[in-house]
């Protein structure tokens, strides 16, 4: 039976990808790439030959039904990001549900997801943790912010280089200075590093030192009173 199978991909150093992935990667009829040319790059390097549509938040509202149908038709089709796990913070959940309303099956590998290592690197509590992701870049942001403050859970967002002070002022401003935080930025890369402190230590760290990668932050949730 035909079926979708989303493909965790490296989120840095090549040799994370499992040999399942490089096996149903070469095998599908087709891959769906969130940029083809990022994939290529992948691709060429586990000498995959396999072809590739884009598949992006640009167009994937457009090319969700197309898809189904030829899964439905018998072809087996693979859904890969830039980098990690299709659907965490990149294109994949609407795929995934059209194929659920549809009743064409779906395989799941387990593979690279950027803030799993980030939390557990983090030293702080990860038995219990929210995933927030990209924070609202204008509207919703401070009531987001807000609802956050009162998390007491271990929350994890992403953030990009430019954006990385601007959102750690904002925890300082709603979480207090002295809430522990956990930033990394460029994991499994040659760059790889993890600051960790308080809020107000970190925003000074990155103030002298000016951003440069990807980063996943870690924050401490708010402290229960006894």
């Amino acid at each position: 039976m035909s079926k979708l199978y989303l493909v965790p991909t490296p989120i840095g150093n090549l040799e994370d990808i499992t040999l399942r992935a490089i096996k149903v990667l070469k095998e599908v009829d087709l891959i769906l790439a969130e940029d083809t040319r990022t994939s290529g790059k992948l691709l060429k390097h586990f000498e995959i030959t396999t072809h590739m549509h884009s598949h992006h938040m640009h167009n994937e509202h457009k090319t969700v039904a197309n898809i189904v149908q030829r899964i439905k038709n018998g072809d087996n089709i693979a859904l890969i990001s830039d980098a990690g796990t299709p659907a965490i913070s990149d294109p994949g959940f609407l795929l995934t549900r059209a194929c659920i309303e549809n009743d064409v099956e779906i395989e799941c590998l387990p593979g690279a997801t950027a803030f799993v290592p980030a939390l557990v690197n983090s030293g702080l509590p990860n038995d219990k943790f929210v995933f927030e992701g990209f924070l609202p870049v204008k509207k919703g942001r401070q009531t987001r912010l807000l609802l956050l403050a009162e998390e007491t859970r271990t929350m994890i967002f992403y953030e990009s280089p430019h954006k990385l002070l601007k959102t750690l002022t904002h925890f300082e401003e709603y979480f207090g200075n002295n809430r522990l935080i956990s930033v990394s930025r460029e994991l499994t890369k040659l760059y790889e590093e993890t600051i960790r402190g308080t809020v107000s230590e970190v925003v000074e760290y990155f103030t002298t030192k000016p951003p440069k990668g990807e980063f996943v932050i870690v924050v401490s949730g708010k402290k229960q009173k006894e």
